[in-house]
């Protein structure tokens, strides 16, 4: 189920690489990335890193590294083996 999931993600992040042009269209600019990412793409750049990002995390989840990523970084407040 795992790799179902992660497929599914990561065709979801090449969409919306693919097709940054139609959600900029439909969902309009973003101001707080037309500011900080680029003064005219900065919206376009933004959908791209998200599908990448998007990609990135789904490989995690495929190959099991994201629950020991979660676990380091919240591992000081769950007490667990103490």
């Amino acid at each position: 189920m795992r790799y179902v999931i992660g497929i599914i993600a990561i065709l979801i992040g090449f969409v919306i690489i693919w097709k940054a042009e139609w959600f900029l269209t439909q969902f309009g600019r973003i101001p707080w990335a037309e500011e900080h990412l680029g003064a005219d793409g900065g919206t376009r750049l933004f959908y791209k890193l998200l599908g990448l990002a998007i990609i990135f995390i789904a490989f995690l989840y495929m190959s099991g590294a994201a629950e020991g990523i979660i676990l380091r970084i919240f591992a000081p407040t769950l007490r667990t083996g103490q």
